[in-house]
Order: C-alpha cells, then structure tokens, then sequence
C-alpha cells in the first residue's frame, strides 16, 4: 500500500515536468524571451532542489507525513505562479517552487522507499517507473492540446493531475504519520553518546558522481537541447517536439523494470555500467547527430534513463537506516545540481554550443560505464 501511495504521488507530480519541454520553444517566443533566460527559466528547478535537498532529507529523517504533504502544496503554487506568463521574475519563482515541491517529494518518497533493504533496486525502478510515466503524461497532453492555445493554459491543463494529490492528503498524512518516526514515550537512552556517522566508502563517492552525470545528461537534452534543436534545426512544432520528447520516455518506461528486476539479481553495478554507455552513445547522438541519429540517440537515451535509480540501490548497500533520510538528500543535491546547471550552461552556450557541450556530457557519461564494468569506479 505504502509503495502504490507514493508511485501515484510521483505520477501526479511529474506531469508538470514533462509538460514543460514541449512548450519551450513557445515560451521563448511569446515571452521574448533569449537562450540565456530560457536557461535560468528551465535551471530555476533544480537549483532549488539543489539546495533544498539536504533540508529535506533531514525533514524526512525526522518527519516524513510532514515532508510528503508539504510537497504537492509547493508545486500547486509553483504551476500557478508559472502559469501566469507573467515577467521573468515570476515565471522563475514559480519554477522553483515546482522544484521545492519535487525536491520534498523525491526525497521523501525515497527515504520511505529504503527503509526496507530487501529489493530494493525493483522498488526504486517502479517509482521512477510511475514518474517517468507522469512525464510522459504531461508531454503527452502538451502535445495532444490545440496549438491555438496559449503556453500557459496548455501549461495548467496538462499539470491539472497534480489536484489529485490534493484530495489525498489525509490519506497521505494517515499512512505515513511524523509519530511513526519518535521514539516511544518513555522509553529510556541506552547510552548517552552520539552515534557515530555511517562509513563513507569510495562507491559511496563513485555513485554521486555518476547520479550527477546522468542528471546532467538529463536536463540539457530533455528540458532545453531536444525542443530547441527540434524546432530550430529540424522544424518540428509543438507536437513534433512532443513525439521526440516521448521517444525516450517510452524506451525508459518500457525498460525500467527489467532493469531493476535485473539488478536485484546481476547486481547494481554491472547493469549500471550497461545503461551508462547507452546513455553516452545516444547523449552524443542527440547533441550532434543528423535527424536520423537525433531520433536514435532519444532511443538510447531513454534506456540509459531506466538506470536512474540504480546509484540509490548501490547507496543503500552501504548505508545504515538511521542515515537514510540524510544521505539520501545529499545524494540528491549533486544529482540535483546537474539539473540545474544542465539548461543553466547550455543557455548561456545558446543552441549551437549547447550540443557540443551535449556531447561532452555524453563522452563522460561512456567513461563512466565502462570504468563501471570494468569494476574500478568506487
């Protein structure tokens, strides 16, 4: 039940991501808006989770009914604010109230996730299966909404999913109470000496880099590179954009959990190597390849994109319960931050510029799946 709960909290709060790239491209025109500001605009999301992250790990720590019901609320107002097409400033705020409410719910629902040790990687994978999925929804709707409408009504249409965590709340707030996480009254202290922190291991350190890669990866080419290039390069409209866009949400939907299911048994860090490359390969394609390559490299995008959880599964290898909540939320800030800074740099390259530095991300992203494989990351 627990684990439904928090699949349809990721569902419903993942429309407004992917509706967002389709409309890119609109935004820019209608707003008068340059790459640069297009680029703070789309970066405003994760850098608050970047640095919200860590608060939130602690929050979820101590109380995670808190956590989790706060989430939705930061993201209704964010819509709102976004949806205003109002000045840069407020089209800004409201993005990054969207990431404030995703950076409570992520960690969250991670921290929830990994209480339990036993299958781990396939729970994860289910998750990231129901948020890719509320992706794929929300550039699915975009795409499918009249082209006459405006960005921000196509906006708060296709997000509109999020009302239905609203009416859960109470539900939210009964399974996943803060009291569950107290100690009981009374109970006495066996010893009064602060624990000592959980051992940070060099794999510790491997899976932060490659969460961060892979984040980088992301963001530049699905909130900034794909829309853009299909537009300007390939002249795509809004639902031509949305069909790239959809490409490797569907290859990622449709590999997630055979991939969890096969790390639960091959184990983490084989299978991570594997989608790494594939992530590497199709990056480069997208940042520099002919359409042909550009659809292709969207392909192998989305199988790399089915190996996203799988540096949490390798954490929690090595991680004691107790510190869950805040590894967890510093796990976060690195990926988060290469949300950020993916659409941030590329911005400030412009379109051209951006694929190149696309494909640098992409040629990283290989070394690290082979070092993977190879068994000598962390």
């Amino acid at each position: 039940m627990a684990t439904a709960l928090l699949c349809l909290m990721i569902f419903c709060n993942t429309f407004s991501i992917g509706a967002f790239g389709p409309l890119l491209p609109e935004i820019a025109r209608a707003q008068g808006f340059a790459d640069w500001q297009l680029g703070v605009l789309a970066g405003a999301f994760g850098f608050a989770r970047t640095i919200l992250d860590v608060p939130a790990g602690r929050l979820a720590g101590r109380r995670l009914g808190t956590t989790l019901v706060t989430a939705p609320l930061f993201l209704l107002v964010g819509v709102l604010l976004l949806g205003s097409a109002g000045p840069i400033e407020l089209l800004v705020a409201g993005r990054f109230l969207i990431g404030a409410g995703h950076a409570l719910g992520m960690v969250g629902g991670l921290t929830a996730l990994l209480e339990r040790s036993e299958g781990a990687a396939f729970r994860l994978n289910t998750f990231e299966f129901s948020g890719m999925l509320g992706i794929l929804g929300g550039i699915t709707v975009a795409g499918l909404l009249p082209a006459a409408w405006s960005w921000n009504r196509s906006l708060l249409v296709a997000c509109s999913p999020q009302l239905v965590m609203l009416g859960l709340l109470p539900v939210f707030w009964r399974r996943f109470p803060d009291e569950r996480r107290r100690e009981p009254a009374g109970r006495a202290v066996e010893s009064p000496r602060p624990e000592a922190p959980p051992q940070w291991q060099p794999i510790v350190t491997g899976m932060f880099v490659v969460g961060a890669v892979i984040a980088f990866a992301w963001s530049s080419v699905s909130q900034f590179l794909i829309p853009l290039r299909g537009t300007r390069e390939f002249g795509l409209d809004r639902a031509g954009n949305s069909r790239m866009l959809a490409i490797p949400q569907v290859v990622d939907l449709v590999a997630l959990l055979p991939v969890g299911y096969l790390a639960d048994r091959l184990g983490s860090r084989a299978v991570l190597g594997g989608v790494c490359l594939a992530l590497g390969i199709g990056t480069v394609f997208v940042g520099l390849g002919p359409f042909p390559l550009f659809a292709l490299g969207g392909g192998l995008f989305g199988l790399g994109l089915a190996g996203w959880m799988l540096p949490m599964g390798v954490l929690r290898e090595h991680t004691p319960v107790r510190a869950l909540g805040w590894r967890t939320g510093l796990y976060r800030v690195g990926v988060d931050a290469g949300i950020f800074l993916g659409p941030l740099v590329s911005g400030f390259l412009g379109e051209a510029g951006a694929g190149y530095f696309v494909a640098l991300i992409g040629v990283v992203t290989l070394v690290a799946g082979v070092r993977l494989l190879w068994g000598r990351l962390g």
